[in-house]
């Protein structure tokens, strides 16, 4: 095959989203280059070979995992057998820490440049994980500005490239101005267990915030993904709407937001709503997380932050009653909404130069040369 060959392996929405950016900037400097691996709609559409259907790919939690182990080895085996086969310049790791460290591991004695994009969340929950990261991949590029050092002090080679969402956010929408006839919107996240953990307690939510408001409510959803009508319709809910695959344009005309913790919340708050974080997962997999996870923080933009700015609930605190508190609070108390806006607004300098995706194609593409 003339020309270059990356192997880019994203299992998830956002990681597909800053994979395609990056793919984009290094095509840009690159015109001879062909993309192979696992991603979503975003890298499909530039091209990208796909070993899966991205569908399959979202899974989250220990036991959700679990259950489909088959389906994971067998994916394994053939990106192990297309990587051998093919031999690319580099693998590019998004994120997915599961499945992209395990297959960094197959495939380091094949002397391939192995590039992390994307920390995995290992300063929260693996810290284990130092070793066989120092071990496995050849440059870390962080996305959050705390990473860089966490990863300097434990030896590993890593560059900071600041956060893809400031370049994939148009500057209009960054530390806006709220609407005057701004609504609630709903984030319930990407992946379907997730929406279907915690849609249901935030139209219900929603319900009793619109008693008491009447503001308007709208979904965030994703084509092809849910069912989100049949959600409104259980709780006879017809004031809420739903607005597919712009979610950014959901938080630009809110007032305020409530939203599942993971990107969605740095996203919102670069847009600069005030916003309520909550998140839900399996018994299981909450048991076990709460007693691997070391920090008293969970949403990105807290940690960001470096300050608990937002409120979290989180699995059984995440209740009608205590989400719904928390909401009015900061729809009734000026204070304490405009004091949040304004910490919020602070969160796009943290986040590097607007151009992360071209920082680390240019590191990527320096270090196979």
């Amino acid at each position: 095959m003339d020309g270059r060959l990356f192997f880019i392996s994203a299992g998830e929405q956002s990681g597909d989203n800053a994979a395609a950016k990056l793919a984009e900037a290094i095509s840009q400097k690159d015109d001879n280059i062909t993309f192979i691996g696992l991603g979503g709609k975003r890298l499909a559409q530039l091209g990208q070979i796909q070993l899966a259907d991205p569908d399959d790919l979202s899974v989250i939690g220990f036991w959700e995992v679990a259950r489909r182990f088959f389906f994971f080895w067998k994916l394994m085996k053939k990106c192990v057998a297309e990587i051998k086969l093919r031999k690319p310049d580099a693998v590019i790791l998004i994120d997915y820490p599961g499945f992209n460290l395990r297959l960094a591991r197959k495939i380091k004695k094949l002397n391939i440049t192995i590039v992390y994009y994307i920390s995995p969340q290992i300063w929260a929950w693996g810290k284990k994980r130092l070793d066989e990261i120092r071990e496995l991949v050849d440059m870390m590029l962080p996305i959050l500005p705390f990473e860089e050092k966490f990863y300097k002090d434990a030896n590993i080679k890593c560059q900071y490239v600041g956060h893809y969402l400031l370049e994939d956010i148009p500057n209009e929408l960054i530390a806006s101005e709220i609407p005057q006839n701004g609504h609630l919107a709903l984030l319930p996240g990407s992946r379907k267990q997730e929406i279907e953990r915690m849609l249901p307690v935030m139209i219900r939510t929603a319900k009793e915030f619109h008693k008491n408001t009447r503001l308007k409510v709208v979904i965030a959803g994703i084509s092809g993904k849910t069912d989100y009508q049949k959600y409104i319709n259980t709780q006879d809910a017809d004031f809420i709407s739903v607005e597919y695959d712009n979610s950014r344009n959901v938080i630009y005309n809110s007032q305020l937001v409530l939203t599942a913790s993971g990107t969605a919340t740095l996203e919102t708050g670069i847009i600069g709503r005030p916003m309520v974080v909550i998140y839900k997962t399996g018994f299981l997999t909450y048991q076990i997380a709460k007693r691997l996870i070391e920090l008293d923080k969970i949403a990105l933009i807290n940690l960001v932050l470096d300050e608990k700015v937002v409120p979290e609930l989180i699995q059984n605190d995440a209740s009608v009653d205590n989400i719904l508190s928390l909401l009015l609070q900061l729809y009734s108390d000026k204070e304490k909404y405009l004091l949040m806006k304004s910490k919020l607004d602070k969160v796009k300098n943290l986040l590097g130069d607007g151009k992360a995706s071209q920082n680390a194609a240019d590191i990527i593409l320096n270090y196979i040369r």
